[in-house]
Formats: structure tokens, sequence, C-alpha cells
């Protein structure tokens, strides 16, 4: 099964309370959420990956 990542945007203007990121077998191990921007913002520096 595909790695799935939880992530939240902290940016006090942005609305987006969280989204969920599917990765393919060939994503690379150390990817992680800084790689990302946040769909809504356009920020990366917001993002935080939810660990449950």
């Amino acid at each position: 099964m595909p790695k799935t990542m939880e992530v939240k945007c902290t940016e006090s203007d942005c609305e987006l309370d969280m989204f969920e990121l599917h990765y393919t077998y060939d994503m690379p191990d150390e990817t992680g959420v800084e790689d990302f921007s946040c769909p809504y913002c356009g920020t990366g520096d917001g993002l935080e990956e939810i660990v449950l």
C-alpha cells in the first residue's frame, strides 16, 4: 500500500484545516512535509504532518 500523510496548515490567514497526501510507490522514502505547499494558501512554511 502506498504511503499516506495527513497534513495541516498552521498559517493564521489560511482557511484549510487539513488535507491528505497519497504517494505512489515511486516516491522517494525521504519525501516529507517540507517538500509540499498548501493547496489553499500556497505556503510551505506553515505545513505540519499530523501524527496520530
